[in-house]
């Protein structure tokens, strides 16, 4: 069993900047792909960003590519989320999760979450 907890998100400004982390404990880090994902009121979950287990390749969803950065640290057992640019249109609880196997940018392709941290980013 793999336990995710995200930290990091609170209030900010349109166009502001702000990181995301994941701690991972329970199972070697560095075996789990690991994803990014938001769920903003009334909408399903969305994807937004992955990265392999190793760090070398990741993926993000257009509609936030260039601004978010996806990475990991996997010595402190740790995924990051840097985004920035922010708009209110990322406003969402946004989910950490890991996958063992090969991943996709399906919800269904991760097999532990995290409770979500909310990122609000007023106009």
């Amino acid at each position: 069993q793999v336990q995710l907890v995200e930290s990091g998100g609170k209030l900010v400004q349109a166009g502001d900047s702000l990181t995301l982390s994941c701690t991972a404990s329970g199972r070697t880090f560095s075996s789990l792909a690991m994803g990014w994902f938001r769920q903003a009121p009334g909408k399903e979950r969305e994807f937004v960003a992955l990265i392999s287990g190793a760090g070398g390749s990741t993926y993000y969803d257009n509609s936030v590519k260039g601004r978010f950065t996806i990475s990991r640290d996997n010595a402190k057992d740790t995924g990051y989320l840097q985004m920035d640019s922010l708009k209110p249109d990322d406003t969402a609880v946004y989910y950490c999760a890991a996958a063992r196997g090969l991943v996709s940018t399906a919800t269904g392709a991760f097999d532990y979450w995290g409770q979500g941290t909310q990122v609000t980013v007023s106009s």
